[in-house]
C-alpha cells in the first residue's frame, strides 16, 4: 500500500498522488505493481524498493543516479505464534531520497514511522536531511523503550523463577536472550552506519545536522551498551540457575542413593537368614527377632553416618 503525505501550513495531510516535497510511505501489504509505479514515477531503481523486504538486510547506504538509499534496522514486537521465538526482532527500514521527495519502505508495521508521522507537521520537507535524522532519532528512542521493557520482563521472570523454579520462566528468559541478540547485532550495525555517514558526509549535512548526527551516534552507543549489559546479566543469571538446578539434582540423587542403601541392608540381612541352610540360632524361639533387630541396628548406624555427612 502506498501512502502520500504532505506538510501544508503545519498540518500533515494525506494526498492522493505524489507531489514535490511529499513523503511517500510504502507499508504492507505490498504489490509488485506498486513498486513498479513508484519506481517509474519517482525514477528510483526498483532494487532499492525490493531490498527492504529482506528481513536480514544489513544497514548500509548506496548512491545511484543521484538517488540516495539508506537501510537501517529498527525494533518491533515479534508476532510469531511459536512460543520459543524472541519477543522482539529487528526489521529494516528503507529510506530513499529522490530529487524532490523522501520515500520510506517498511517490511513490517513499526513504531518509528508512526512516531515520525505524528510529528511530521513539525517538519520541513525541504530539509530532507533533517527528516532522515529525525527518523534515525525515532529508531534510537524505540530501541531505548524496548530495552527498558526487556529489563522489566527479565526482572519479573527472574523473581518468578526464584519462587517456583518452573521451566516456563526459563523459557521466557531464553526468549528475552534471543531478543537481546537481535538488538545487539542491529545496534552495532546501526552505529557503524551512522559513523560512516558522518565520516563520508553521504547526506551533505550542514554543521547543525552533523551535530545532531553525533548525538544520535552517542545515543546509539548508549543503547548498545545497555543491550550488552542486559545480555551479560541474563547470561550470568541463566548460568547461575543452571548451576543451582544441577546442584539440586545432585542433592536429590544423594538422598535417593542413601535411601536405597539403607533399604538394601535390611533386605540383605533378611535374605541371608532366609537361606535353606543351617544358620545360627535357627531353633531359638527368638529367631524372628534376631534378624529384625540386626536390620534395624545396621539401618540406624548407616542413617547416622549419612546424616553426619549431610546427605539428608
Amino acid at each position: 500500500m502506498i501512502q502520500y503525505f504532505k506538510n501544508i501550513d503545519g498540518h500533515t495531510v494525506e494526498i492522493d498522488k505524489v507531489e514535490n516535497g511529499a513523503w511517500v510511505n510504502l507499508v504492507p501489504p505490498f504489490k509488485e505493481e506498486e513498486f513498479v509505479e513508484v519506481s517509474e514515477r519517482l525514477d528510483i531503481p526498483i532494487e532499492f524498493l525490493r531490498d527492504s523486504l529482506d528481513i536480514d538486510e544489513r544497514p548500509r547506504y548506496e548512491l545511484d543516479s543521484n538517488v540516495r538509499f539508506i537501510i537501517i534496522k529498527t525494533p518491533t514486537e515479534n508476532n510469531s505464534f511459536n512460543d520459543s521465538d524472541a519477543y522482539y526482532i529487528t526489521i529494516p527500514i528503507c529510506i530513499i531520497l529522490t530529487h524532490n521527495q523522501i520515500v520510506t519502505v517498511n517490511s513490517f508495521d513499526n513504531g518509528a514511522i508512526k512516531k515520525f508521522l505524528n510529528t511530521f507537521q513539525k517538519r520541513h520537507p525541504d530539509k530532507r536531511n533533517m527528516m532522515v535524522l529525525k527518523v534515525f532519532e525515532k529508531i534510537v528512542h524505540n530501541f531505548m523503550e524496548y530495552l527498558k521493557e526487556i529489563n522489566q520482563k527479565r526482572n519479573l521472570y527472574e523473581q518468578k523463577l526464584y519462587d517456583s523454579n518452573r521451566n516456563e520462566e526459563l523459557l521466557n528468559l531464553m526468549r528475552i536472550q534471543k531478543s537481546l541478540v537481535y538488538f545487539v547485532t542491529a545496534l552495532r550495525s546501526n552505529e557503524l552506519l551512522m559513523m560512516k555517514l558522518e565520516r563520508t558526509n553521504f547526506l551533505g549535512l550542514n554543521e547543525d545536522e552533523r551535530e545532531l548526527l553525533n548525538d544520535l551516534i552517542v545515543d546509539t552507543s548508549q543503547a548498545l551498551e545497555m543491550a550488552n549489559i542486559y545480555t551479560n546479566i541474563l547470561s550470568s543469571t541463566l548460568d547461575a540457575f543452571a548451576s543451582i538446578i544441577s546442584n539440586n539434582l545432585n542433592n536429590v540423587m544423594k538422598r535417593l542413593t542413601s535411601i536405597t542403601i539403607i533399604l538394601s541392608l535390611p533386605a540383605l540381612v533378611a535374605s541371608i537368614y532366609g537361606m535353606n541352610v543351617d544358620i545360627p540360632y535357627q531353633h531359638s524361639p527368638h529367631a524372628f527377632y534376631i534378624p529384625v533387630i540386626l536390620s534395624l541396628v545396621v539401618s540406624i548406624i548407616i542413617s547416622g553416618y549419612f546424616m553426619k555427612k549431610k546427605w539428608f
